[in-house]
């Protein structure tokens, strides 16, 4: 083991490292559709070269840079080059919108940034030449096409012709609380908010993880397997499927997309895999529809399998003699083939970024496939807490990991302190003072912590959403929006621990009766209409094409009764009381789901 302790930095954590493993494989991505392997000396290489790249020109201290790209060698290549010459990096999603990028770079007031293809340029370049970024970088070679707007220079150009020195040298001088990365996330008025995180943050979270990772039966260092396939913008995979690998000496593959997953975890077979409930719902979904079209005694063991599984967890005292000893053969016609889907050598699932359905992991439990779930937020750079293998309680998210602390305010609030949290928020002193007071973290869920100090999330103070996949989103943000639209006069969306948004409208009075001049008068339910539904579609269409992914409303019912104070439905400020809405059309709207 590493002894935290004495690593300043990250860029130092990863040359260390260089020294241990040196031809080793390391970072893996798939070329002319064959795995191909980079060793940590072959990558070490690239990083000191591209920092000197950057560095000629101009490159230093404490100066922004943007990184867009899929997950790929060269993504963390970039954030270590980087890091290497003490200035910070600024992650953002493939999926931003040319708007969403621009606020991130005049936010940031990035001076440079690099990017992988041409599609992510096309709506990255228009918010670069609005910012009069000094360069931009691009990994693939006709990824800024021939007019960009501002100054371009290619991967293979930017790549000093040998790995000077001095730039690990200068590195090792960096300071742990200095600031390494400001990872953009949304607040609650809707626009991103950036978050600084140190050196130190991050090691921290490393430690944790590791001292979690040490107990799984047969973990070793320089052994294990990861596969990256969560976007490394988000500061879980950034933590989680980059900075721990390195801490415990793991080879990383990087996944073609969430498209090639399954094959790609077939081919991989990782030890080790980091993900968010959105995933393991859909893994879910899969072996339960497999079963279901194989039918017969397939379907029927699968279930019986899952059935004896959840109550050997819950009620081991429920299970008759004939359960048990049947179980031992179902482990061996079902768990063990559920286990060669996933690469047959995998030691743990570890489930973060959003809170895991209980039904989801209790049917991975059944099924013999060990799920960890853990606790955080990007302000704590972001594990807070896991579950530990020797003592997995899966109704919660496992004790505060090592070097963390973790109490409850008087209100419920869960309050974190320890050196994962964040420096503040970029530009915002007020905001971060009101959210770090007397060095605790006041994270805005509430919680409770058991009688093994292990924590269960309850409630959330902030009015965030937060889907399944872990993306922070702001109701407000998108409500706003779909009020714009003429046929629409109230909005309250919906889907905290779910895959996307739904809706429910409220037709503008004045819209709806014009409508029903032209239309016939409605006598029914208004959801119940095929044409209205028709128009308000078409309005719920025109408003996603100015919405990123996340913020896409996929599903809506119409209400009848629009929100007011009479109703309790509206604040006597005119804000939506969303408790009462959703104790209301809760139902209705989890429905939608199918």
């Amino acid at each position: 083991m590493l002894d935290y302790a004495q690593v300043p930095n990250l860029p130092t954590l990863f040359f260390d490292q260089v020294d241990r493993y040196g031809d080793a494989p390391f970072l893996w991505a798939k070329r002319s559709g064959v795995w191909t392997p980079l060793s940590w000396r072959e990558t070490a290489d690239r990083v000191s070269r591209l920092a000197a790249g950057l560095a000629a020109k101009g490159v230093s201290a404490g100066d922004r840079v943007v990184l867009v790209s899929e997950n790929r060698p060269e993504w963390m290549i970039a954030d270590l080059a980087i890091m290497a010459l003490g200035a910070v990096t600024v992650p953002a999603y493939t999926t931003n919108t040319t708007a969403d990028h621009r606020h991130i770079l005049t936010d940031s007031g990035a001076r440079a940034a690099i990017f992988s293809n041409k599609s992510i340029g096309a709506r990255f370049l228009p918010a670069a030449v609005e910012a009069a970024l000094d360069f931009v970088v691009t990994m693939e070679p006709d990824a800024a096409g021939d007019d960009a707007g501002v100054p371009v220079s290619g991967w293979e150009s930017m790549l000093a012709d040998e790995a000077p020195a001095v730039i690990r040298q200068n590195a090792a001088g960096l300071q742990r609380g200095s600031m390494c990365c400001i990872i953009y996330t949304s607040g609650t008025g809707g626009v991103p908010t950036g978050v600084m995180l140190s050196h130190g943050n991050i090691i921290c979270n490393a430690l944790s993880a590791e001292d979690m990772l040490v107990r799984l039966p047969g973990f070793e260092f320089g052994k294990e397997i990861f596969l990256s396939f969560l976007p490394l913008s988000h500061s879980y995979e950034h933590t989680t499927g980059q900075f721990v690998p390195i801490a415990i000496g793991a080879q990383v593959y990087y996944a073609e997309g969430i498209d090639k997953l399954i094959q790609n975890i077939d081919e991989v077979r990782p030890t080790i895999m980091t993900a968010v409930p959105r995933l393991y719902e859909t893994m879910r979904g899969r072996i339960l529809r497999a079963a279901e079209q194989a039918g017969g005694m397939k379907e029927k063991l699968l279930h019986k399998t899952v059935d004896i599984g959840k109550r050997r967890y819950l009620d081991p005292s429920s299970l008759s003699l004939s359960d048990r000893l049947v179980d031992p053969l179902l482990t061996k016609l079902v768990r063990s083939k559920v286990s060669q889907r996933f690469g047959g050598r995998l030691k743990a699932f570890v489930s973060g970024g959003a809170p895991l359905n209980q039904d989801i992991a209790q049917f991975f439990t059944a099924l013999g496939l060990k799920i960890l779930q853990g606790y955080g937020q990007t302000e704590s750079a972001p594990v807070v807490s896991c579950n530990y293998p020797d003592k997995n309680k899966l109704h919660t998210v496992g004790p505060p990991l090592a070097g963390v602390e973790v109490r409850i305010a008087e209100d419920g609030e869960i309050l974190v302190r320890g050196e994962l949290v964040m420096l503040g928020y970029w530009n915002l002193p007020e905001r971060t003072a009101d959210t770090i007071k007397d060095g605790w973290l006041h994270t805005g869920d509430i919680g409770k912590l058991d009688e093994d100090g292990y924590l269960m999330i309850t409630d959330r103070k902030k009015d965030i959403i937060v889907n399944s996949g872990g993306d922070n989103l702001s109701p407000q943000r998108v409500e706003g929006i779909v009020c714009l639209e003429p046929e629409v006069g109230q909005a309250m969306v919906y889907g905290d621990k779910r895959p996307h948004l739904v809706a429910l409208l409220s037709p503008d009075p004045d819209w709806l009766a014009d409508w029903q001049k032209e239309n016939g008068k409605i006598s029914g339910p208004l959801n119940e209409n095929t044409a209205l539904r028709k128009a308000l579609q078409g309005a719920v269409d025109r408003i996603n094409k100015n919405l990123s992914v996340i913020e896409k409303v996929r599903r809506f019912i119409i209400v009848d009764e629009p929100f007011s104070i009479e109703n309790a439905m509206l604040t006597p400020s005119m804000k939506i009381r969303r408790h009462v809405i959703k104790e209301k059309f809760g139902g209705q709207l989890e429905a939608l789901y199918g």
